[in-house]
């Protein structure tokens, strides 16, 4: 189900308000012009006997609205501009070792950058600074480099610093991921939405996460440990193939993932991770609605639990699942993750229609 509205004057206080509990849940469509806009569009302010009230850009085109030309609510949220200068100085750089004083030396105040980062990605620039060059030491040690040059690679000065940043991550230390013979391999996915780990064989892929999810490291120890440690840094084909897929579907192009899969898990915990697949995108259920749809209508706690057991982000889709009130619920990732997914796929789904 699509997110429940609250009544009218609610919706127009918070919408004007700019409440961030409805940003990415809330568009108006203006009856007296016949366009509907996101919140925080420039325009004036309609009359609120003016405003039709939208839980999705997909139901104000199907209602005849136009989009704005101001806001475009058909175009994902524009980034700050801060945060598009200094990532793409990530980019330009990404070994270097970035700290406040040199954003000071840029004529910027790292306390405004660091709030301008969490609004947008949710981690700070100088945490996600740090993540680009641990992720390039991974991929030094994925090529066969020693720990000692991936550590340089890097650009950390404390080999025991290097070690101790990817064992907090990996949940273990270099050496554990250097198997000879391997069954699995890992390896980092850059995405819009941050860093991700995959983890596949060479005909399916096991586990994608974000860098950051607190379970990371439990769930990767749990895999190395199925396979009795046989696990190597390396990038086989499903990893490519999930890179590609993602980097398609955050761009607006893809909307069913192809790359073949492997569920851990208990018959009942497969049985809700294959429902969720079965939600299309730009739809939403709550975790009552899932226990029905699988014949368990007395299960609704036990489908949360297998919601939050998911180890493939994004592509089984536990972000489609909502409360029973509408509300984001938790979410591995993180909410900002969870709320930037759904309404990218309203809007896919709009743009399809």
């Amino acid at each position: 189900m699509m997110f429940d509205l609250p009544d009218s004057q609610t919706c127009y206080d918070s919408f004007f308000a700019r409440s961030p509990d409805m940003r990415g849940r809330l568009w108006v469509g203006v009856t007296s012009t016949g366009i509907f806009c996101r919140m925080g569009c420039p325009a004036r302010q309609p009359k609120p006997e003016n405003c039709s009230w939208h839980a999705s850009v997909q139901s104000c085109v199907e209602a005849g609205f136009r989009p704005c030309k101001r806001c475009r609510p058909l175009e994902p949220e524009g980034a700050d501009p801060l945060v598009t200068r200094l990532t793409r100085a990530l980019e330009d750089d990404p070994a270097r070792r970035w700290r406040e004083a040199d954003l000071v030396a840029l004529g910027l105040d790292p306390s405004t950058v660091r709030r301008a980062f969490r609004r947008s990605l949710g981690i700070s620039f100088l945490d996600l600074a740090r993540m680009r060059r641990l992720q390039a030491g991974l991929g030094q040690l994925a090529g066969g480099a020693r720990v000692i040059d991936a550590q340089l690679e890097a650009g950390f000065d404390s080999g025991s610093g290097f070690r101790a940043a990817l064992t907090r991550i990996m949940g273990a230390p270099p050496d554990r991921w250097s198997h000879p013979d391997p069954l699995l391999r890992i390896d980092w996915i850059s995405t819009d939405l941050g860093p991700m780990i995959a983890v596949a064989d060479d005909h399916a892929l096991h586990l994608l996460e974000f860098a950051d999810r607190p379970a990371l490291p439990k769930e990767l120890e749990r895999l190395r440990k199925a396979v009795k440690g046989r696990v190597a840094l390396g990038r086989p084909a499903p990893i490519d193939q999930a890179a590609e897929e993602m980097r398609a579907y955050l761009a607006g192009r893809l909307t069913r993932f192809e790359t073949p899969l492997v569920l851990h898990g208990t018959p009942f915990t497969r049985q809700v991770w294959e429902a969720l697949r079965r939600i299309p995108a730009g739809e939403t259920r709550s975790y009552s609605g899932l226990a029905q749809e699988i014949g368990r209508p007395e299960a609704t706690r036990a489908v949360a639990r297998a919601n939050g057991a998911n180890q493939i982000a994004v592509m089984i889709p536990c972000h489609r699942v909502l409360g029973a009130d509408g509300s984001l619920t938790g979410y591995g990732g993180g909410l900002w993750r969870k709320e930037r997914l759904i309404a990218l796929e309203r809007q896919m789904g709009a743009s399809a229609g």
